[in-house]
């Protein structure tokens, strides 16, 4: 995994700050465009990139204080609070949603997922099947996620910008990370069966790619003439002796002045930072990601800027009652950020005329437990969970799938997991009918199983 934003320093391996690598990608602005050292930038789009946003929620958030209340069942099922009414009649969320819930135009809801494996981990997630144990028929190499597919059979993004960017924040949770780490048995599928070159460029973490170019130190980089002569040489070298897939990677990244301007959050409006809001962080205790809103801000300048997809892990969500305090806490501190990011997020794409070219898919592991346990939390439940779609051609105002009284399994169309990547990959223009990859052992496959089609409900 590449990394631009070290976790353990400001500056890359040679001593570059973060800063100042911004600085290297802003000269654009003074003449030099560094993407046309490499490459014409093309001359207008025949369309907006379609372009994918996965909001990953570490831990299994619970689809009772959010989307799918229970008010009618006894106390220890229904939980602690009450509901909100929202824009769909007869639909209630969580008391602690109201914004969304006032908004529900903008996004549909799935209320029974099932195909999740009891595990904490992304890999779930990003990839849609589980993986790391025996039984699993996981492929040599592993699965790659659907940010590795689409930079596969897609391609870069327009001007040569990375087609795969995993936002962060790193968590110390090493599962929960976005580098295919599985929860208990201690290996790793990952980058799976595409190939290194299609792992995501990370902005957070460690790596194993150095994002320095041969013979240009920062006095170089300073100076335009010297930038440009130097990338000449490189030029010159690279075609007598070739590049590996990470310093291809590198370079394409280090002369993208697009993707460096995105990540370069000065650059935003001041008012919408501040409608953003602040990040609110969690408990150490559960490994997971702060709750932080400029993130998800990141990831809106990422896809805008091309990216095809970015993924963002956001808040901590095991709610077992074992940490930090009892469901009731948790649910009062941490519902009410997220209630507030996720509208933001989806009222700023919509403003900005984004929201019918980039998706947006809010989910984690798996659900919690209907019955509330002895210490006041949820537990784990694969059974049924509620996930969140909007934008990229998808309906909003839908609930898809209803739950039993208890909200532990589906009372009727229960939707499959690979349903929701079969989706998103049409969303992207990519055909799950058609399109394969070969494995690494060369065996043709195909992206979802069991002819798995799009949840034709939010269309």
């Amino acid at each position: 995994m590449l990394t631009l934003l070290s976790s353990r320093r400001g500056s890359f391996c040679d001593g570059i700050s973060r800063r100042q690598f911004l600085r290297i990608g802003s000269l654009a602005a003074g003449g030099l465009s560094l993407p046309k050292l490499l490459r014409a930038e093309a001359v207008g789009q025949a369309e907006p990139t379609r372009s994918l946003i996965m909001i990953y929620l570490p831990g299994g958030p619970t689809q009772h204080e959010t989307f799918d209340p229970k008010p009618a069942a006894p106390s220890e099922i229904r939980g602690p609070y009450g509901t909100v009414r929202t824009g769909i009649p007869g639909v209630a969320f969580g008391q602690w949603m109201p914004k969304l819930a006032a908004r529900t135009d903008r996004f549909s809801i799935v209320r029974t997922l099932v195909g999740m494996q009891n595990r904490h981990e992304s890999y779930q997630c990003y990839t849609g099947r589980p993986g790391g144990r025996d039984g699993d028929n996981e492929p040599a190499g592993g699965w790659p996620g659907l940010g590795s597919v689409a930079s596969h059979v897609l391609g870069s993004g327009p001007g040569g910008i990375v087609p795969y960017v995993d936002a962060g924040p790193k968590m110390s949770y090493r599962p929960y990370n976005n580098a295919g780490y599985h929860d208990a048995s201690g290996k790793i599928s990952w980058p799976g069966f595409t190939g290194r070159r299609h792992t995501p460029f990370a902005l957070d973490g460690e790596g194993q790619g150095d994002l320095v170019l041969n013979g240009v130190d920062l006095a170089r980089l300073q100076d335009r003439r010297a930038l440009l002569a130097a990338f000449s040489n490189y030029q010159r070298q690279v075609r007598v002796e070739g590049l590996d897939s990470f310093q291809q990677q590198a370079f394409d990244i280090l002369t993208s002045s697009r993707l460096a301007e995105a990540m370069d959050l000065d650059r935003e409006d001041p008012a919408v930072r501040e409608r953003y809001g602040k990040t609110q962080l969690t408990d150490p205790s559960f490994g997971g990601a702060p709750q932080s809103a400029e993130h998800l801000l990141l990831a809106r300048r990422l896809v805008e800027a091309g990216v095809r997809v970015v993924s963002v892990a956001f808040g901590a969500w095991d709610w077992h009652a074992n940490r930090e305090g009892s469901i009731e806490h948790l649910a009062k501190k941490y519902l009410p950020v997220f209630d507030h990011a996720i509208d933001t997020l989806l009222d700023d794409l919509h403003q900005r005329g984004l929201s019918e070219h980039v998706s947006v898919v809010v989910w984690g592991e798996f659900g919690r437990t209907p019955r509330i346990n002895a210490k006041g939390g949820r537990d784990h439940w694969p059974g049924t969970q509620s996930v969140l779609l909007a934008g990229g051609g998808m309906q909003g105002g839908r609930i898809i799938g209803e739950t039993d009284k208890s909200g532990g399994e589906p009372a009727d169309r229960p939707v499959h997991v690979q349903e929701v990547f079969a989706t998103l990959y049409r969303n992207l223009g990519i055909d799950v009918n058609t399109v394969k990859i070969p494995d690494l052992s060369g065996r043709p496959r195909y992206l979802v199983d069991d002819n798995r089609q799009p949840i034709a409900e939010l269309y």
